[in-house]
Protein backbone atom coordinates (compact mmCIF):
# COMPACT_ATOMS: atom_id res chain seq x y z
CA UNK A 1 0.00 0.00 0.00
CA UNK A 2 0.70 3.45 -1.24
CA UNK A 3 1.93 6.37 1.68
CA UNK A 4 -0.79 8.05 -0.75
CA UNK A 5 -3.23 5.74 -0.53
CA UNK A 6 -3.50 6.46 3.11
CA UNK A 7 -4.39 9.70 2.98
CA UNK A 8 -7.29 9.86 0.25
CA UNK A 9 -10.76 10.42 1.58
CA UNK A 10 -12.82 9.97 -1.86
CA UNK A 11 -15.47 12.01 -2.09
CA UNK A 12 -14.59 14.29 0.24
CA UNK A 13 -10.62 16.53 0.19
CA UNK A 14 -8.49 17.83 2.37
CA UNK A 15 -8.66 21.25 1.96
CA UNK A 16 -12.65 21.76 1.56
CA UNK A 17 -12.31 19.96 5.48
CA UNK A 18 -9.69 22.26 6.35
CA UNK A 19 -11.77 24.99 5.28
CA UNK A 20 -14.74 23.71 7.15
CA UNK A 21 -12.95 23.79 9.96
CA UNK A 22 -11.08 27.27 9.58
CA UNK A 23 -14.72 28.66 8.69
CA UNK A 24 -15.94 26.92 12.17
CA UNK A 25 -13.33 28.57 14.16
CA UNK A 26 -13.47 32.02 12.32
CA UNK A 27 -17.12 32.34 14.23
CA UNK A 28 -16.36 30.04 17.22
CA UNK A 29 -13.83 32.01 17.95
CA UNK A 30 -15.64 35.78 18.12
CA UNK A 31 -18.26 33.66 19.84
CA UNK A 32 -16.26 31.78 22.43
CA UNK A 33 -14.40 35.30 23.43
CA UNK A 34 -17.91 36.83 24.31
CA UNK A 35 -18.49 33.67 26.09
CA UNK A 36 -21.96 32.85 23.80
CA UNK A 37 -22.95 29.26 23.74
CA UNK A 38 -21.66 28.23 19.96
CA UNK A 39 -17.91 28.34 20.42
CA UNK A 40 -15.11 27.22 18.40
CA UNK A 41 -15.56 23.33 18.77
CA UNK A 42 -18.76 23.77 17.93
CA UNK A 43 -19.21 25.93 15.52
CA UNK A 44 -16.28 24.01 13.31
CA UNK A 45 -18.40 20.79 13.62
CA UNK A 46 -21.34 22.37 12.44
CA UNK A 47 -19.56 23.81 9.57
CA UNK A 48 -17.49 20.58 8.76
CA UNK A 49 -20.74 17.99 9.55
CA UNK A 50 -22.78 20.37 6.95
CA UNK A 51 -20.18 19.75 4.00
CA UNK A 52 -20.10 16.33 4.58
CA UNK A 53 -23.66 14.86 4.44
CA UNK A 54 -23.64 17.23 1.77
CA UNK A 55 -20.94 15.52 -0.04
CA UNK A 56 -21.48 12.06 1.25
CA UNK A 57 -25.16 12.35 -0.19
CA UNK A 58 -24.22 14.28 -3.73
CA UNK A 59 -21.84 11.02 -3.90
CA UNK A 60 -24.68 8.63 -4.09
CA UNK A 61 -27.44 9.94 -5.74
CA UNK A 62 -28.58 8.97 -8.93
CA UNK A 63 -29.10 10.50 -12.15
CA UNK A 64 -32.61 11.23 -10.69
CA UNK A 65 -31.38 12.21 -7.23
CA UNK A 66 -31.70 16.04 -6.74
CA UNK A 67 -29.14 17.50 -4.42
CA UNK A 68 -30.65 20.64 -3.32
CA UNK A 69 -33.09 18.03 -1.34
CA UNK A 70 -30.23 17.22 0.94
CA UNK A 71 -29.44 20.76 1.44
CA UNK A 72 -33.37 21.12 2.26
CA UNK A 73 -33.07 18.32 4.69
CA UNK A 74 -29.62 20.12 6.29
CA UNK A 75 -31.31 23.25 6.88
CA UNK A 76 -34.68 21.66 8.14
CA UNK A 77 -31.99 19.79 10.88
CA UNK A 78 -30.23 22.93 11.79
CA UNK A 79 -33.34 24.49 12.20
CA UNK A 80 -34.25 22.13 15.07
CA UNK A 81 -30.76 22.48 16.36
CA UNK A 82 -30.81 26.39 16.48
CA UNK A 83 -34.24 26.02 18.34
CA UNK A 84 -32.84 24.01 21.21
CA UNK A 85 -30.59 26.46 21.76
CA UNK A 86 -33.01 29.24 22.39
CA UNK A 87 -34.72 30.02 25.86
CA UNK A 88 -37.24 31.94 27.49
CA UNK A 89 -36.06 33.41 30.56
CA UNK A 90 -37.81 36.03 32.71
CA UNK A 91 -40.14 36.52 29.60
CA UNK A 92 -37.65 37.49 27.34
CA UNK A 93 -36.21 34.99 24.43
CA UNK A 94 -32.36 34.77 24.34
CA UNK A 95 -30.04 32.70 21.69
CA UNK A 96 -31.77 33.87 18.75
CA UNK A 97 -28.79 35.29 17.64
CA UNK A 98 -26.61 31.91 18.60
CA UNK A 99 -29.40 30.15 16.11
CA UNK A 100 -29.11 32.14 13.17
CA UNK A 101 -25.11 32.01 14.13
CA UNK A 102 -25.59 28.16 13.63
CA UNK A 103 -28.02 28.66 10.33
CA UNK A 104 -24.83 30.84 8.87
CA UNK A 105 -22.39 28.04 9.65
CA UNK A 106 -24.65 24.98 8.26
CA UNK A 107 -24.74 27.64 4.76
CA UNK A 108 -21.08 27.57 5.15
CA UNK A 109 -20.92 24.01 4.96
CA UNK A 110 -22.95 24.06 1.97
CA UNK A 111 -20.84 26.42 0.45
CA UNK A 112 -17.95 24.51 0.96
CA UNK A 113 -19.68 21.20 -0.44
CA UNK A 114 -20.79 22.93 -3.56
CA UNK A 115 -16.88 23.51 -3.73
CA UNK A 116 -16.96 27.65 -3.11
CA UNK A 117 -14.05 27.31 -0.54
CA UNK A 118 -12.44 31.24 -1.15
CA UNK A 119 -16.37 32.43 -0.55
CA UNK A 120 -17.24 30.49 2.59
CA UNK A 121 -13.53 32.24 3.99
CA UNK A 122 -14.96 35.18 3.03
CA UNK A 123 -17.98 34.62 4.24
CA UNK A 124 -17.50 33.45 7.63
CA UNK A 125 -15.41 37.10 8.32
CA UNK A 126 -18.57 38.69 7.22
CA UNK A 127 -20.55 36.86 9.78
CA UNK A 128 -17.88 37.71 12.63
CA UNK A 129 -18.15 41.59 11.04
CA UNK A 130 -21.80 41.43 11.24
CA UNK A 131 -21.85 40.21 15.17
CA UNK A 132 -18.96 42.53 16.24
CA UNK A 133 -20.07 45.38 14.30
CA UNK A 134 -23.90 45.18 15.29
CA UNK A 135 -22.45 44.45 19.32
CA UNK A 136 -20.50 47.84 18.90
CA UNK A 137 -23.39 49.62 17.32
CA UNK A 138 -26.05 48.82 20.40
CA UNK A 139 -22.83 49.90 23.11
CA UNK A 140 -22.14 53.36 21.52
CA UNK A 141 -26.17 54.04 20.28
CA UNK A 142 -29.01 53.54 23.23
CA UNK A 143 -31.84 54.09 20.79
CA UNK A 144 -30.46 50.23 19.32
CA UNK A 145 -31.42 49.28 23.19
CA UNK A 146 -35.15 49.62 23.21
CA UNK A 147 -37.49 47.20 24.07
CA UNK A 148 -36.32 43.44 24.50
CA UNK A 149 -33.13 44.77 23.91
CA UNK A 150 -33.05 46.72 27.29
CA UNK A 151 -34.74 44.35 28.99
CA UNK A 152 -31.85 41.66 27.77
CA UNK A 153 -29.11 43.86 28.08
CA UNK A 154 -29.85 44.24 32.00
CA UNK A 155 -30.78 40.52 32.13
CA UNK A 156 -27.47 39.87 30.30
CA UNK A 157 -25.27 42.00 32.97
CA UNK A 158 -27.05 39.84 36.19
CA UNK A 159 -23.67 37.79 35.97
CA UNK A 160 -21.96 41.17 36.25
CA UNK A 161 -23.39 42.45 39.38
CA UNK A 162 -26.24 44.24 37.94
CA UNK A 163 -29.92 43.57 37.79
CA UNK A 164 -32.22 44.28 35.24
CA UNK A 165 -35.20 47.11 34.81
CA UNK A 166 -38.10 46.03 36.58
CA UNK A 167 -40.97 46.18 34.66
Amino acid sequence: MQWTALFLIEPYSWPAIATAILCGAIVGIERQFRGKPVGIRTSSLITLGTYLFLVSASSVMTEHGDPSRVIGQVITGIGFLGAGVMLARDGIVVGVTSAATIWSLAALGVAIGLGHLGVAIKLALVVVGVLVLVDMLENYFQSLTRGVHRKYSGWRNRGKGEHPPLS
